[in-house]
């Protein structure tokens, strides 16, 4: 029974080591296709940010048409407001 013991771990122990490279192989495979699909993210988000970098600026182009309009129309109100307000000085 000495004699058999040895053996069977040793048998055991190269059973184990032989699992592990398995295991190690198909792990750097997987690690390897998870970093093809973060490539591949990263180059699509890419896309995606050009597209939304063009949106952006062309919200900020309207958006300062519009203010520009708005404090056109408001200076326009006040001079009339104030034209107004001036020809009633006049009278009195």
């Amino acid at each position: 029974m000495g004699e058999i013991l040895p053996i069977i771990l040793y048998i055991l122990l190269s059973i184990l080591v032989i699992v592990l490279i398995v295991f190690i192989i198909r792990l750097f495979k997987t690690l390897n296709k998870i970093d093809r699909t973060i490539d591949d993210l990263n180059t699509k988000m890419e896309k995606v940010n050009g597209v939304f970098e063009i949106v952006d600026r062309t919200t900020d182009a309207i958006s300062s048409m519009a203010d520009k309009v708005v404090s056109g129309v408001g200076s326009l109100i006040s001079k009339m407001f104030k034209s107004k307000k001036e020809k009633e000085d006049d009278y009195e």
